[in-house]
């Protein structure tokens, strides 16, 4: 089993392999190299930074239609922050920006009159049932560090909320695609544990 974390410019990679590690996730590879994402059994956009930079290199890079051709295919997915904004249609930062477009929806800034960045750990509520937070509580906290979120137009989307000023969709997901708007690896124990809940659904998938 290799879960591929796609290397595109936009940081964090190595606390998000580190995460993956300490939850006991192994053959865990980061790459910007088309081919290898293209091999693997799962897939994770993780990232900070702006929208367009994001949108800009993931297509310039070759690696847009590749990771559209393994989500179609049903390769599970996971996006972490700017790796959830970016499933959008539309990113409006700074302008509007054209997003991967698996979620419908747009990425937007946050509510007008909370203190942006939002930073800090806030409590997740649970929309339905998902895998991906299999063994944790309802109104877990998770950390978050963001100024922009996706809003799907689509409602059935959203697997948890967070509220900041208004409710915001924290997760999103559909049969093999899951996104979080919060950082699973750096929110302790209750991260890790989607870090490894994602690593089992990456192994069903292997043997299905």
């Amino acid at each position: 089993m290799t879960i591929a974390i796609i290397d595109y410019g936009m940081g964090n990679l190595r606390s998000v392999e580190k995460g993956f590690e300490h939850a006991g996730v192994a053959d865990i590879a980061v790459t910007g190299d088309a081919a290898v994402v293209a091999a693997a059994d799962g897939i994770v956009l993780p990232g900070v930074g702006a929208f367009r930079d994001a949108s800009a290199h993931l297509r310039e890079s070759g690696l847009r239609d590749v990771l559209l051709e393994r989500v179609a295919a049903g390769v599970p997915f996971l996006g972490i922050c700017l790796g959830m904004q970016l499933l959008a249609d539309v990113g409006l930062e700074d302008g509007e920006w054209e997003g991967l477009g698996i979620v419908p929806g747009v990425c937007e800034r946050l509510e007008a009159g909370v203190k942006i960045p939002h930073i800090g750990w806030n409590t997740v509520a649970y929309w339905t049932e998902s895998r991906l937070f299999a063994g944790v509580p309802e109104d877990t906290a998770f950390y978050f560090v963001h100024s922009y979120h996706l809003r799907p137009s689509d409602g059935s989307w959203v697997i948890g909320s967070t509220h900041y000023g208004v409710d915001f969709a924290a997760a999103v997901g559909r049969g093999r695609v899951f996104a979080v708007q919060f950082h699973p690896e750096k929110s302790s124990a209750a991260g890790l544990r989607i870090l490894a809940n994602f690593g089992d659904i990456v192994k069903e998938g292997i043997s299905q």
